[in-house]
């Protein structure tokens, strides 16, 4: 291979990895997000100063927030409910606030991490944030 040839395949190469290292920011959280093991739909929108998610479909719309541990809370649809409000930036990718389990009926401290255009990390945190869990969401498009 000649010289010239070489040069061209390696713009080439350049340009090709450029484009899929594109930059991730916290505001790419925003939108609608499947989660992986219950294929409901999270909804993701600026609110006040921060970011809300609702719960926006569920694949049992007659499901209801049987485990929250107040009464008249309990025959309430999830379709609506608002798992988080008020969540606050806190790096370049990632939002903290209170998260709602509507599979347990408890509050976790949480965040919200956005792993690429497509992926959000979402993480339950117990003990003072000394254990975080949480499934990985992919973009509804």
């Amino acid at each position: 291979m000649n010289f010239a040839k070489m040069v061209m395949v390696a713009a080439g190469l350049i340009v090709i990895s450029a484009g899929s290292g594109v930059a991730q920011s916290a505001d790419d959280v925003l939108g609608v997000w499947r989660h992986p093991d219950n294929g409901s739909h999270i909804k993701i929108a600026k609110c006040g100063g921060g970011v809300c998610a609702t719960i926006v479909k569920v694949t049992d719309p007659s499901r209801t927030d049987t485990e929250n541990p107040d009464p008249k809370l309990k025959t309430r649809p999830v379709q609506g409910i608002t798992i988080m409000n008020g969540g606050t930036k806190t790096g370049p990718t990632t939002w903290k606030g209170k998260l709602y389990n509507t599979q347990d009926g408890k509050t976790y401290n949480g965040t919200l991490t956005v792993v690429d255009k497509t992926h959000l990390k979402l993480e339950g945190c117990v003990l003072g944030g000394l254990i975080c869990q949480g499934p990985t969401w992919t973009r509804v498009e």
